[in-house]
């Protein structure tokens, strides 16, 4: 309904008390859908989260459209969001009653860059858990950041459709989505991984080579120039 041929104004408490009513209903439906609940104002809190949203929000082309997701977001209208290898499938609540479905396809990182990605590593990420935490040395922020070599997807590697009627080359659907993601990385950085077709194991590998073969070497057992996955197990625990 309209009023004066303005759409009727819906506040933040309705729209929310509206999401979380399609997540009961879908729930009921699929036991196994996953909303996206933002506790309190900050859409992200991890490294992984922060810096996922930070990079969506350098672009000028998203400049202008990023933003519109923010409030659905907000307001738990992300009612299912699952992530695969380089693909998210989401349900959002708009304004209808049927959810619009969401579908965002992320291109795998070039060889050219994972190549970039794997020298400036070189012994300088430990572990597994170093890098799911973020923990990285101040020189590799830049690694992860920067726009011509870091792993974080640029505008033209990001592809989405979305099932509802808006034209906008970015609907707010789309956008909440991908806040959406952000959030999720909060609970499991490893989906950055997933997304972006990394091999997170390997890319530690390369990053601590040099200092496995020579603990290798000290352990008496025989140095390779490539380092299998028993050993790494078996120093790091992974």
């Amino acid at each position: 309904m309209s009023y004066g041929g303005f759409p009727k104004y819906v506040s933040a408490a309705e729209k929310k008390e509206k999401a979380n009513s399609s997540i009961a209903k879908l729930k009921k439906k699929n036991p196994n859908i996953e909303p996206i609940i933002i506790e309190g104002r900050t859409l992200a809190k991890s490294w992984w989260g922060k810096a996922w949203n930070l990079n969506l929000e350098s672009y000028a082309d998203y400049e202008n459209r990023i933003a519109r997701g923010k409030s659905y977001v907000r307001n738990n209208m992300v009612l299912d969001l699952k992530i695969t290898k380089g693909k998210v499938i989401a349900k959002v609540q708009g304004s209808r009653s049927k959810p619009y479905d969401v579908e965002i396809l992320i291109d795998a990182l070039s060889s050219e860059k994972w190549q970039h990605v794997t020298t400036l590593c070189n012994n300088s990420i430990d572990s597994l858990e170093q890098l799911i935490e973020g923990k990285f040395p101040k020189e590799l922020d830049v690694l992860f950041k920067e726009k011509k070599y870091g792993i974080f997807p640029s505008p033209k590697e990001i592809h989405f459709d979305c099932s509802c009627p808006d034209w906008a080359s970015m609907c707010k659907h789309v956008a909440a989505v991908l806040y959406g993601i952000g959030a999720r990385l909060d609970s499991n950085p490893m989906f950055f991984f997933e997304l972006r077709d990394i091999d997170s194991q390997e890319l530690v590998r390369k990053s601590v080579e040099q200092k496995l073969e020579s603990m290798l070497k000290n352990a008496g057992k025989k140095s390779k120039r490539e380092i299998s996955e028993k050993d790494i197990s078996d120093i790091f625990g992974l």
